[in-house]
């Protein structure tokens, strides 16, 4: 069966499981031992409330800001030799979480091995798409993510740590929802990021993906709790991550491919601008598994979104790092190649290392 012809009949289940998005369950945490945050200064339209959480080198602290109406958790892992050498600077590896996730869910033991760079996992929202909205006036307020991450997020840490504020020194890697933030980022800002990664990224979101279109409206729309609604109770709406459900129109205007009403999705569609990361200069690394034929497993259909993109990438002759782990037999101990959080710890077990040898050459 196509995914063409089976998009319109598995959608519905697609809908219902987008919280199969979201980062690890059962992913063990990792905790360094003990000591307190470091005092951070606010600024760049960051104020933070509440006391920072967690230790000296595994902490995150809660912020607000005029660009996103609500309260928000950056999370902050640094090398454990940080307090070591107080003249020494570090790069930094920007990752964004999935949909509906939360950085303080990110507790992939793989982020906490480096001792070469800074990890920041900054909040994307449940359903943030790591965009400016294109309607700022609905029922959640201001939803201006590219702004919060971009204009204020990275000058905040470069203020606050002691990073290496180059192109060269930072990179930006996310998971589902945020694999489309890591290449939407790199190729809006190629003059930042040395480094992109997508790991089971919804990375074409063109009309030949319609079926991942729809789904990141669906989380705008809140198509989980309407089904919900419709169905006797079957789900409690407290919860409803995706609530309150707003216009479909409200991310990037028009989601339909009729009359070119559509033209800002396929503005941001990574798929279609992989030429600005080669002519960026942007390293390019792309993971992704096969849902083991699954329709009903999102990685099902974002393997396909990936085979888009590395088309596009041979076409015009860009170099990449790619890896589809089809059922993942053959990549770690628990990857089954489902959307899930075991693969992508085993997919950051091979990038972060990848990103240390980019970072010292």
């Amino acid at each position: 069966m196509t995914r063409t012809s089976s998009r319109w009949r598995v959608l519905p289940a697609l809908m219902v499981a987008l919280v199969g998005f979201a980062a690890p369950a059962g992913v063990a945490r990792a905790d360094d031992g003990g000591g307190a945050p470091p005092p951070l200064r606010d600024g760049f339209g960051l104020t933070q409330v509440d006391t920072a959480q967690g230790t000296a080198t595994n902490f995150f602290i809660t912020v607000t800001t005029p660009e996103v109406t609500g309260r928000h958790h950056i999370k902050i892992i640094l090398p454990s030799g940080y307090y070591d050498d107080p003249a020494r600077r570090y790069p930094v590896l920007y990752f964004l979480h999935g949909s509906p996730d939360d950085p303080i869910q990110q507790n992939y033991p793989a982020l906490t091995t480096s001792n070469q760079m800074i990890t920041v996992i900054p909040d994307g929202g449940a359903r943030g798409w790591y965009a400016n909205w294109l309607d700022q006036n609905t029922a959640i307020g201001a939803q201006n993510w590219e702004n919060f991450h971009l204009k204020q997020v990275i000058p905040f840490i470069d203020a606050n740590l002691r990073t290496v504020a180059t192109k060269k020194a930072r990179a930006v890697a996310g998971v589902s929802m945020g694999g489309f933030g890591a290449f939407h980022y790199a190729q809006d800002r190629p003059d930042l990021f040395g480094q992109t990664a997508s790991l089971s990224g919804d990375i074409d979101l063109s009309a030949d993906s319609m079926d991942l279109r729809l789904a990141a409206v669906a989380t705008v729309i809140d198509a989980q709790g309407a089904m919900c609604a419709s169905s006797s109770g079957v789900c409690d709406p407290a919860d409803d991550p995706y609530k309150p459900g707003v216009d479909s129109d409200a991310l990037f205007g028009s989601p339909y491919p009729v009359f070119n009403v559509d033209w800002r999705w396929n503005e941001v569609d990574p798929s279609q601008h992989m030429d600005k990361l080669k002519a960026g200069g942007v390293g390019v690394s792309l993971y992704v598994g096969n849902g083991r034929g699954d329709v009903t497993d999102l990685e099902f259909w974002v393997e396909g979104a990936s085979k888009h993109v590395k088309d596009r990438m041979d076409a015009l002759g860009m170099s990449y790092h790619y890896v589809d782990y089809g059922d993942g037999a053959a990549w770690g101990t628990n990857c089954n190649g489902g959307h899930n959080g075991w693969c992508w710890e085993r997919d950051l077990q091979d990038l972060i290392p990848r990103l240390e040898r980019s970072f010292a050459s």
